[in-house]
């Protein structure tokens, strides 16, 4: 059965490497993070137990080893930012997703060693904010 659930990972991210460009990296670390997934789902399945309860204890105890960037820096990218908590990739860090760790934007930047003016969000969502906020004229308004 592993085998399928294999070949099943693989057709999952393979149809999401079609749809983007994704490096050797992002392939190998998405195709884990899926046969885990499809593996805890076929265990809840066999256990009759909710996924919802089966997720919320594997969350608690983790059994496998959470792929992270090398470096905390490495993981604030050109379009996403990685969770360094959970692996998960998203545009910003909100207060909300990381509520669900137990941090504050604070206490996530203190934790991981990342200077407190770095925003948790990707580096295009950055500049983007950046832009807008001089077309407004905010820099001369502040002095």
């Amino acid at each position: 059965m592993a085998r399928m659930l294999l070949e099943i990972a693989a057709s999952i991210v393979r149809a999401q490497a079609s749809v983007g460009r994704m490096s050797l990296e992002e392939i190998e670390q998405i195709l884990i993070k899926t046969f885990f997934a499809l593996q805890h789902m076929q265990n809840a399945e066999q256990q009759g137990v909710l996924l919802e309860s089966a997720y919320e204890s594997a969350t608690a105890a983790p059994r496998g080893k959470v792929l992270q960037p090398a470096a905390p820096k490495d993981s604030i990218r050109e379009n996403r930012i990685v969770c360094l908590e959970c692996g998960i990739e998203m545009k910003q860090l909100t207060r909300k997703h990381l509520g669900t760790h137990g941090l504050t934007h604070r206490d996530y930047k203190k934790k991981w060693g990342l200077p407190m003016r770095t925003a948790l969000s990707a580096k295009s969502l950055s500049r983007a904010r950046s832009r807008a906020a001089q077309e407004r004229g905010l820099p001369e308004n502040l002095v």
